[in-house]
């Protein structure tokens, strides 16, 4: 499941009223301490609670009584595999919110699964977040082992489970932290919820001493930059922002609202490094000069 907003209630929708028959794993990827043998062992567990049901007393074995948590990875990955249901009716359905979160991001993690996934007794369903979660898989992990259906699934729901979890803490903390822990919430973005929010981040390192950046001026920047078509749009990048804590708004002297990164220039200029390297930047800022230029130059003539 991919899309703008957050899945978890879809998920947990689908789980509760589609998955009643199935024993049901829930895996949450945004936890940083997620932890993939500790998974792969309740797997194990409930399937050979299922298996224990179909078999006599007679037929039981000293090996899959030994306990799943002394067992090596392998081992277990073979048992959720195994031809001991030949009928394949015995069926463990893993329901994992965000499989590109940081608590499952990295590559030794995403093999486990894959291997997870194609396990003949094992079935998946997840949602996606990052515009790059793709790039965790390689060919047979994408049509071989996980074999995904895609569906496009924009709730436009706020991230409040996902976010909420992130130690963000914008306001508090050294330089580093604060920056670190926008970059993770902004990574996860579309690129041009990063670039509506670069306008910011630059407007308030060239305007330290105002109140914000207001509302009209945000729009008319980001209109020139066609970074968004519409007021709608833009306010839905906002909405995004407040609901992670990126962005505060208040009221200026004109009574106009306008939207202000609660960190120091210090951390915003860290945090503008990390999500575009000095030199990449300087590329796509002279890139997208030379559209500009083009494109007034064609309405000139």
């Amino acid at each position: 499941m991919y899309g703008f907003g957050s899945k978890t209630a879809l998920l947990e929708d689908f789980a509760s009223t589609s998955l009643t028959k199935y024993s049901v794993v829930v895996v949450n990827g945004y936890l940083q301490g997620t932890n993939i043998k500790q998974v792969v062992v309740a797997l194990a567990e409930l399937l050979w609670d299922q298996l224990k049901t179909k078999r006599s007393p007679s037929r039981s074995s000293s090996k899959a009584q030994q306990p799943f948590n002394s067992r090596s990875m392998d081992d277990l990955l073979a048992f959720l595999d195994g031809s001991e249901d030949t009928t394949n009716e015995c069926i463990v359905c893993v329901v994992i919110h965000n499989i590109d979160g940081p608590g499952l991001r990295d590559s030794e993690t995403q093999q486990c699964l894959a291997r997870v996934a194609s396990c003949s007794h094992i079935r998946i369903v997840a949602s996606i977040d990052h515009v790059n979660a793709p790039l965790l898989w390689d060919k047979k992990m994408v049509h071989t082992q996980f074999n995904w259906y895609w569906h496009h699934v924009p709730t436009f729901a706020p991230y409040k489970v996902e976010g909420m979890l992130i130690p963000l803490i914008l306001a508090h903390g050294n330089t580093t932290q604060s920056a670190k822990g926008a970059t993770i919430v902004l990574q996860s973005l579309t690129s041009n919820a990063q670039s509506v929010f670069k306008v910011l981040a630059e407007f308030q390192l060239s305007h330290s001493n105002e109140e914000g950046m207001p509302i009209d001026n945000l729009y008319a920047t980001c209109r020139e930059r066609f970074l968004v078509s519409s007021q709608l749009t833009l306010n839905s990048h906002l909405t995004e922002f407040k609901d992670h804590e990126l962005v505060k708004t208040k009221r200026n002297s004109d009574g106009q609202d306008c939207f202000h990164i609660p960190l120091t220039n210090e951390a915003l200029e860290k945090l503008l490094a990390d999500l575009c390297p000095s030199t990449l930047c300087r590329f796509y800022v002279l890139i997208q000069v030379a559209i500009i230029q083009n494109f007034h130059s064609r309405l000139k003539r």
